[in-house]
């Protein structure tokens, strides 16, 4: 089965799959992919643009690889924001979406505490996202509620 974990930055999209993913299960995380191929002492959360473009290369194709073993083992992806034709994808796949969102002021707090003010913009943007497209079929949990 696929995964696809949407939510806000620091809403808690990591920790979900933690709770639920198996070790031999795969994860595909653009943060956990940038730090693997970045140099020791990377920040975790603010990446360089060129080792991002990198990491999305990767993740790219590694996402590509993992479908082709989801009738075997679980892949969780995480995907802040999927625009339209990534979840046009991810429905002929069969994939199941799960948005991890603790309400607006729980992240903005997060967001503070632990990431760079650039992510206020990020999330700002996933929210106002939300409210436009209300339609969409999403399976909502609540972060840190296992």
């Amino acid at each position: 089965m696929l995964y696809v974990i949407t939510g806000p930055p620091a809403s808690g999209k990591s920790s979900w799959i933690a709770a639920h993913a198996k070790p031999t299960d795969i994860v595909i995380d653009l943060d956990r992919i940038a730090l693997a191929l970045a140099g020791p002492g990377a920040p975790q959360w603010q990446h360089d643009e060129t080792l991002l473009k990198v990491a999305h290369r990767a993740r790219f194709a590694a996402i590509d690889e993992a479908v082709k073993h989801r009738d075997t083992v679980d892949c969780y992806l995480i995907h802040t924001m999927p625009s339209a034709k990534a979840l046009a994808r991810y429905r002929r796949l069969d994939a199941k979406v799960i948005t991890v969102d603790p309400g607006r002021d729980i992240v903005m707090q997060r967001v503070r505490d632990m990431r760079h003010d650039g992510m206020t913009a990020v999330a700002t943007r996933w929210y106002n996202r939300q409210a436009k497209a209300r339609t969409q079929t999403v399976t909502r949990q609540a972060s840190r509620a296992w």
